[in-house]
């Protein structure tokens, strides 16, 4: 009991230790709420890290009551695989997008503003299924400790939203402080898995009887619903490849800076110089982030699997978890009597940790809230910004959004998988997209036949992976998928080709400039974005007019008389500097043209702004 107790303490401090501290001179340098490499890492791996938690569980959950277990493995392999084609496709979107923005930035840039606007309200579905997914997963976590997963279901419901309220009460009190508190769980949560693992394995050595089945295994019939299930199972393994679209997005909240690691290898080992520049500025922090994706997410998933099979410690046995009974077995191998409190505080942090993982999907949240509230998708009323640099509003409507969802699927977290999956995939489907075309038009020799190999290998795999979310899941709800997905993009034309759609030089330069207060590159190309889905919105409802005016009916134009700005070239856009923007220069050259008292009178034109 001492020995356990001991070293609970010393992984607490150890972890404790290590975490970030947002220091004052660091908010006066690169900004309210940016972060460095350790507090990118929690904000933005939070999600992906704690899959751990319930991916191999959903995954044995498609293929043990078939008796298919010993197939687990062939899963992993396409989930290692999946990870590491997919964290090298964003790791090189980073090299190009230094600002970030995601799929959207790619693919407005090299697919056009129709995809991208898709794009745009699928991104915001997939982060607020990620608060659904993380916190029912929490729940399952907590329930296990008192044997009772099989409670009615509004027990399931009452503390996921419980638990969505506290993440949101952290996130809006400000990025420092959430970067602190994760990392600080994260560290505790590895050190404590170590530990786990060794129990584990003397347990193996030791003989340790497994645990008594809880299911009776149904034959599945034949080799095609075996292949069948097989995909089910690599399709809920893969559920938190959403991390990688989330770094790609956050990247605009994390500090232009060299990581220590960085600065320290340009100055001792100068000879590896590529590698020191490949980690460096911004992008080096996200890329480092996207590195710990190509590994863990398969070494993870072999470990558990490798252990519950033997064990036979599958979700629902004994009314735990899959990692709740790994745990208990671990923890009490390698300290007797004393493994109950490893076993609880275990339990207790997979609670912690994956009602965190909510934080990274609040923080990406407010990166494409701002951008679809410049480009006219969101009314303007949505952003705000408060000192600590936390956009709170849509932070606010995605937890009341989340819980709503929570009560919809009955608190199961099963139910919400294929919803999350479609946010997850048909963004990363449309960066292989955008990427593939930046290597056809961008890079030449080698180097672009090797890019088009890849980028089109992602693309492939995206889609079949994409698509086997919904097909795996349609007898449990899956076609209800296509039919959400629908309605969303119709509602995001309808909101564009609305009034509070139209976004005029003066609005894009108030939104992004003042109410967000984003400077700099990033805000250059939030501005050519906005432009850009301007002059789209402007083509779209000249063809309305146009196809109504057929059938004799005259629509009245109140925003389409104006011809929207030029948004002109990608990268002239993003060429001005910080205090004179392309924006800027418009305004002012619109304000030069103003006539001074006595002068002659304004002349009028179809392009000239309202003054």
């Amino acid at each position: 009991m001492l020995f356990a107790i001991g070293v609970l303490i010393v992984i607490v401090y150890l972890a404790y230790r290590a975490a970030p501290r947002e220091r004052e001179e660091d908010a006066h340098v690169h900004g309210a709420g940016q972060v460095g490499l350790l507090a990118a890492v929690a904000l933005f791996g939070v999600d992906y890290f704690t899959s751990y938690f319930y991916a191999t569980g959903e995954m044995l959950h498609a293929l043990h009551p078939y008796g298919l277990e010993h197939l687990a493995y062939y899963a992993v392999i396409v989930i290692a695989i999946a990870n590491i084609v997919f964290g090298v496709l964003y790791m090189y979107f980073l090299g190009i997008f230094k600002e970030g923005g995601g799929s959207f930035a790619a693919s407005m840039r090299y697919l056009g503003p129709a995809i991208s606007l898709i794009v745009a309200i699928v991104l915001l579905q997939d982060y607020v299924f990620t608060i659904v997914v993380s916190t029912l997963s929490g729940v399952d976590q907590l329930l296990s400790l008192g044997n009772a997963g099989g409670v009615h279901w509004l027990w399931h419901f009452m503390i996921g939203a419980l638990m969505v309220s506290i993440t949101w009460f952290i996130t809006i009190r400000g990025r420092g402080e959430s970067a602190q508190i994760v990392f600080t769980a994260l560290g505790i949560f590895a050190l404590l898995t170590i530990t786990m693992a060794i129990g584990l394995l003397i347990a193996k050595n030791s003989g340790v009887a497994p645990l008594p089945e809880a299911v009776v295994a149904q034959p599945s019939g034949s080799i095609w619903q075996a292949f069948f299930h097989l995909l089910a199972a690599s399709m809920k393994g893969l559920v938190a490849l959403t991390g990688l679209e989330a770094m790609a997005d956050g990247i605009q909240f994390v500090i232009d800076d060299d990581p220590g690691f960085s600065k320290w290898g340009k100055q001792r080992l100068p000879r590896l110089g590529w590698l020191w520049n490949f980690y460096s500025g911004k992008s080096g922090i996200g890329r480092v982030v996207q590195t710990s994706f190509l590994f863990y997410g398969a070494l993870t998933t072999l470990l558990l699997t490798y252990f519950a099979i033997h064990f036979q410690a599958f979700d629902g046995v004994l009314g735990r978890s899959l990692v709740a009974n790994l745990a208990s077995i671990g923890f009490h191998a390698i300290s007797g009597s004393g493994g109950v409190i490893l076993y609880w505080a275990y339990q207790i942090l997979a609670v912690g940790l994956l009602t965190a993982a909510s934080m990274t999907a609040f923080q990406d949240l407010q990166a494409i809230t701002w951008r679809n509230v410049a480009i006219g998708e969101i009314p303007e009323a949505v952003v705000y910004r408060n000192p600590k640099g936390t956009f709170t509003r849509p932070v606010t409507a995605a937890a009341i959004l989340a819980i709503i969802i929570q009560f919809l699927v009955r608190g199961n977290t099963s139910a919400a998988v294929p919803f999350y999956g479609v946010g997850v995939f048909m963004p990363i489907t449309i960066m292989g997209l955008a990427m593939r075309q930046h290597v056809k038009t961008m890079v030449t020799g080698r180097a672009r036949t090797w890019g088009l190999i890849g980028t089109t290998f992602s693309i492939i795999l995206s889609s079949i992976i994409f698509l086997g979310q919904i097909i795996s899941k349609w007898s449990e709800g899956g076609w209800v998928v296509l039919l959400t997905f629908g309605v969303l993009v119709i509602l995001a034309y309808i909101i564009l080709l609305s009034p509070a759609g139209y976004r005029d030089p003066k609005a894009i330069h108030r939104i992004i400039r003042e109410k967000s207060r984003v400077q700099g590159v990033m805000g250059n190309m939030v501005e050519w974005q906005s432009l850009k889905m301007q002059e789209y919105r402007y083509s779209l409802m000249m063809g309305v007019a146009r196809f109504i005016g057929l059938f004799g009916i005259l629509k009245p134009l109140r925003f389409e008389q104006k011809v929207p700005v030029a948004a002109g070239e990608f990268e002239e856009a993003l060429n001005h500097t910080r205090s004179d923007s392309y924006l800027d220069q418009y305004l002012k050259s619109k304000r030069r043209r103003k006539p001074r008292a006595g002068g002659a009178p304004m002349e009028t034109a179809p392009g000239d702004e309202e003054e």
